[in-house]
């Protein structure tokens, strides 16, 4: 009947959703790991202790208030947080500054607006330099852990090279909770971020593989949601917590939670994909198996299709072909997929790069921390949701070019005209370039990971997200001498989101197209006219050509 129909295809779709949400739920933890340097970044609000050997005779016994008057500079924003007034020696009169100079008795903090309690070794004033350096240490280790993460998923799978890096991220969380010294923070965090990046590389891959054609987008961007439903989470987590240390070991404690929970292999299962393309037909079979019997009855007759798969695979395996592993030196002997990964590797570089340029614009209307992180996420959202909305309609080429050429436009509007224009128009278009520039380096990732093959995925696809991890390095980077270098910077980023509008006409079209499996498949893909649609592929092979079974 109709109603035993529909609760058998419930009931297959169970497995399939549990799988998704395997591959979505990480993306909350991972995001209040990555979002955690927000918050201990966050200058809190400071001012010098007052000396009151500093001070004349006369004023040493002047109570609370009156002596800070006497001892601080009064600013448009409150007391001074780097000066002390100096007095020179005068026999008679009333005395008064004859200078300013640094604080020698240390600083008085109150609670910052991200409610953290953070700043315990004085990262302030003339150390400020030293909190960017955290920050791009921290974005080093997420390009490492991507780099390294992408050659072990290659090699060793993608479950495996996930597990291992959430169950190293708990001791390494850990360690940056329990760090004494600046110098144990910057290591800890460096290798903290190394251990999520592998995390996310490896999950990205894995969730992509899972999905046929008309649901890459889709799922891809759902994840994305959950992030950024971390990202919210990370405020709010802030102020309960109060202390630096004691939010640290929160985000670890649901890191460790979650590698416990996800050594299941039925949330997260090894990629069939990958261990087709490598030859490992056995482990190959296995997984289909374990995923056809999980599946449920399905009311379209689709198991027989199942059969016929392993049938064949169990005939290719008769032979005991070896596995079959490839390296990312391979990339550079291609022709077509290094020009593909070099370009999205370009266009993730400049999306995550440029946006700092714009940000600084938000600075002066957005003063709390609050508002500019909210506003921030918001635009990730709003960028999200254009993807989906657009990127599966109109293809993936032809939303990166539009994207970018917003980005462009944006950037040289706003190096050559700001003083000219009127605040609400900078603001207008400065919360416009950073939705674009989100959408530019999300839908780069996404894009690299569909025209990239399966054998070196990994490693081409750890490239790709290192490149915008360095992209994101540029604006604590320019932070470190004062923000000396923030124009040349603007500039050059201005010039290669040109370059990048040039060379994205030159990537092909993988709206739904099949994942290409081989080195020879990632060659053959060709560049399209640019609004030419590709007919769909919905329904693709594993294996041969001649064999017409449904999407796993």
């Amino acid at each position: 009947s109709r109603r035993r129909q529909r609760v058998m295809s419930w009931r297959g779709c169970q497995p399939r959703c549990r799988r998704w949400s395997g591959g979505w739920v990480p993306c909350l933890a991972l995001a209040l790991g990555w979002a955690l340097g927000w918050a201990l970044g966050t200058t809190p609000p400071h001012r010098c202790r007052p000396d009151p050997a500093l001070l004349p005779p006369p004023l040493r016994r002047l109570p609370g208030p009156a002596m800070l008057r006497a001892a601080l500079p009064r600013l448009r924003g409150g007391w001074s947080p780097c000066q002390l007034y100096r007095y020179r020696d005068s026999g008679t009169g009333t005395p008064r500054p004859n200078g300013t100079g640094p604080c020698t008795r240390g600083w008085h903090y109150t609670l910052p607006s991200a409610g953290l309690r953070s700043n315990i070794w004085d990262l302030v004033c003339s150390s400020r330099w030293k909190v960017p350096l955290e920050q791009t240490t921290h974005l080093l280790g997420w390009m490492l852990g991507s780099v390294t993460a992408g050659l072990a998923c290659d090699r060793f799978g993608r479950r495996l090279a996930f597990v291992v890096s959430l169950v190293l991220a708990v001791p390494l969380g850990i360690g940056v909770a329990l760090a004494v010294n600046f110098t144990m923070v910057l290591v800890a965090r460096l290798l903290f971020g190394a251990a999520l990046a592998g995390a996310f590389l490896s999950l990205y891959v894995a969730r992509l593989e899972l999905c046929d054609p008309p649901h890459r987008l889709g799922v891809t961007m759902v994840a994305g949601f959950f992030w950024i439903a971390g990202e919210l989470l990370l405020p709010g987590l802030a102020v309960l917590c109060h202390d630096w240390r004691v939010l640290q070991g929160a985000v670890t404690m649901v890191l460790a939670l979650l590698a416990a929970c996800w050594w299941c292999p039925a949330l997260l299962v090894e990629s069939p994909r990958w261990l087709l393309a490598t030859q490992q037909l056995e482990r190959a079979k296995k997984t289909l198996q374990a995923l056809a019997e999980t599946s449920g009855p399905n009311p379209e007759g689709d198991s027989r299709h199942h059969q016929s798969l392993l049938a064949e695979l169990e005939s290719l395996s008769e032979g005991s072909p070896q596995p079959q592993f490839h390296t990312v030196c391979e990339i550079f002997g291609t022709r077509v997929i290094w020009k593909n990964g070099v370009i999205l590797g370009f266009a993730a570089f400049i999306g995550s790069g440029i946006r700092h340029c714009f940000t600084r614009n938000l600075a002066p209307h957005l003063p709390r921390f609050f508002s500019s992180y909210f506003v921030l996420v918001g635009t990730e959202a709003a960028a999200c949701l254009f993807l989906c909305a657009t990127a599966e309609r109109f293809g993936r080429r032809a939303i990166l070019l539009l994207c970018t050429v917003l980005t462009g436009i944006s950037s040289l509007l706003l190096l050559a005209l700001t003083q000219y224009l009127l605040d609400l128009i900078v603001l207008t278009l400065s919360v416009v370039a950073i939705t674009a520039s989100h959408a530019v380096t999300m839908l780069s990732i996404f894009f690299a990971s569909e025209v990239l093959p399966t054998v070196i995925r990994g490693a081409g696809l750890g490239l790709v997200v290192g490149a915008s991890f360095v992209g994101k390095a540029a604006a604590p980077i320019t932070a470190i001498p004062n923000s000396r270098g923030f124009f040349l910077h603007h500039l050059v980023f201005a010039s290669f989101a040109i370059l990048a509008v040039l060379s994205i006409m030159l990537l092909p079209e993988s709206q739904g197209r099949s994942l290409p499996q081989s080195l020879r498949d990632g060659e053959s893909q060709h560049r399209p006219p640019l609004f030419h649609r590709h007919p769909r592929e919905d329904h693709l092979p594993l294996l041969a050509p001649h064999t017409t079974p449904p999407d796993y």
